[in-house]
């Protein structure tokens, strides 16, 4: 049995490579295939974690290069982080996979599915139900959230506030914004400072590092990255669980990085003000509204809700030990089952219907 992972960007690993690491114990043989950056710092850093994770790669400089891999490798099952083209081609010669890399409340979550891989793996009933009432006929398999399995096996243990330079006697705030939309310009540039008892770790999308259009988002966070009290993650970082690990408290906006860390029972702020484009402000607010999914009104059932940055202050304060009833429910229907065993559900379809 052969498996291919298309790498499109490097944040797809972390869901990735619990579901590798039980292939590898089936005896599997996987490939991954990368896309090479333009950017030669990035490509160095995507070089770096392919040879510390012992990835077995497959380098190409575009989709049309990736096609003609396939193609010619025909492998049982190809792997996808999002939406793809071409599947009706890649169904002559191989079985296809979703995997979307995201769990949040971005409509772009259900949209993917409207061209259907073989089989969608999916993130609890609810998911699980609205997929296959709007596309009757694709192939959904509830696993749960295979990048949540690191958090049960250890994976992350190797992280220490410590190496960060941060202090292990002050209580840990992890945020982790989104791209778009982000909260990330909204944050009063004395954030660091209006938080000083606290440590500050700085994970934003891998996008507001990399991408030149969020040039003002970077230039924010690195102004709150002067103060002893902050880490701000880098390029490298790909992967938020080990961050998620020794943190003790989350920010975070429009991500899903909120399910993240409520469904390992750690107490969450939903920081729900934006710094929006001008084509998604006043009459074109119903941009705004199209691009996240109606998911996000149960946010507030697992987290927290700040509406602005003088909110974030108390919500922070209130956050830990608040009763919220319906959580448990929640994140079993919006990340499905979290136990650590996400990844050998996938495998154990993959292999149950590979012919």
């Amino acid at each position: 049995m052969n498996i291919l992972f298309d790498v499109q960007h490097l944040y797809y690993l972390p869901q990735y490579l619990p579901v590798y690491s039980k292939l590898k114990e089936s005896g599997v043989k996987c490939q991954f295939v990368f896309y090479k950056n333009e950017e030669s710092e990035l490509q160095h850093v995507c070089e770096q974690i392919v040879a510390q994770e012992s990835l077995d790669v497959v380098w190409v400089e575009n989709w049309e290069q990736a096609l003609e891999i396939y193609k010619s490798k025909s492998p049982d099952w190809i792997v996808f982080g999002n939406a793809v083209q071409d599947l009706n081609v890649l169904h002559k010669y191989s079985k296809t996979v979703l995997m979307q890399h995201g769990i949040g409340p971005k409509s772009c979550y259900y949209d993917v599915s409207e061209n259907p891989t073989t089989v969608r793996f999916v993130e609890g009933q609810h998911r699980l139900k609205r997929l296959q009432d709007l596309y009757p006929t694709g192939c959904f398999f509830d696993s749960g959230y295979a990048k949540l399995d690191a958090a049960f096996d250890n994976q992350n243990s190797s992280l220490s506030l410590h190496d960060l330079g941060l202090d292990e006697n002050k209580p840990t705030l992890l945020y982790a914004p989104t791209f778009y939309p982000s909260s990330i310009e909204m944050f009063d540039k004395s954030f660091a400072n209006d938080f000083s008892d606290y440590n500050i770790i700085l994970k934003p999308h891998f996008f507001s590092l990399t991408k030149k259009k969020y040039a003002a988002q970077l230039k924010r966070l690195k102004h709150f990255a002067k103060q002893p009290n902050v880490y701000l993650a880098k390029v490298a970082d790909y992967n938020l669980m080990p961050f998620m690990a020794i943190s003790d408290i989350m920010l975070s906006d429009a991500s899903s990085a909120i399910f993240e860390f409520a469904a390992l029972n750690k107490p969450v702020v939903w920081c729900d003000f934006y710094k929006l484009r001008w084509s998604y402000r006043g009459i074109f607010k119903y941009r705004f509204k199209q691009r996240l999914d109606s998911d996000i009104s149960y946010f507030e059932q697992v987290a927290i809700k700040a509406n602005s940055y003088k909110d974030v202050k108390n919500a922070v304060s209130e956050v830990e030990g608040y009763p919220f009833e319906n959580r448990t429910a929640t994140i079993e229907q919006l990340a499905g089952t979290v136990d650590g065993n996400s990844a050998q559900r996938i495998v154990d379809y993959l292999l149950d219907h590979t012919s």
